[in-house]
């Protein structure tokens, strides 16, 4: 599985915060900041917007880095990715990713 298959199987190739980080996008940043502060309903700052992956060395957004439940579980059971969980198919934690994203479930299953 490659590396930058989150732990819940989102491709953070894919992500807005991925790419605004990797092309130095401003106006992505900025772009990103406002619909997921929008979806939240918290306070997200263009300058928050920055990552270099899930499963990689580098920065993360402040929501990857430390508020992710399904990150912290990860490393906590010490799995490359849910896919190595026992209970990913019962799992409420990565639940909803997987319901409403086929491709992220497609990843990890690999």
């Amino acid at each position: 599985m490659k590396n930058m298959i989150a732990y819940c199987g989102l491709d953070c190739e894919k992500c807005d915060a991925y790419l605004a980080t990797l092309h130095d996008d401003q106006a992505l940043r900025e772009k990103t900041a406002k619909l997921w502060s929008a979806l939240n309903n918290v306070p997200i700052l263009p300058e928050h917007i920055n990552c270099e992956g899930c499963r990689v060395d580098g920065q993360k957004t402040v929501f990857c880095e430390s508020l992710c439940g399904i990150r912290q579980c990860a490393l906590q059971k010490g799995v490359t990715t849910c896919g190595d969980c026992p209970n990913m198919e019962t799992c409420q934690t990565v639940g909803t990713i997987l319901s409403n994203n086929p491709d992220a479930l497609k990843n990890l299953k690999g």
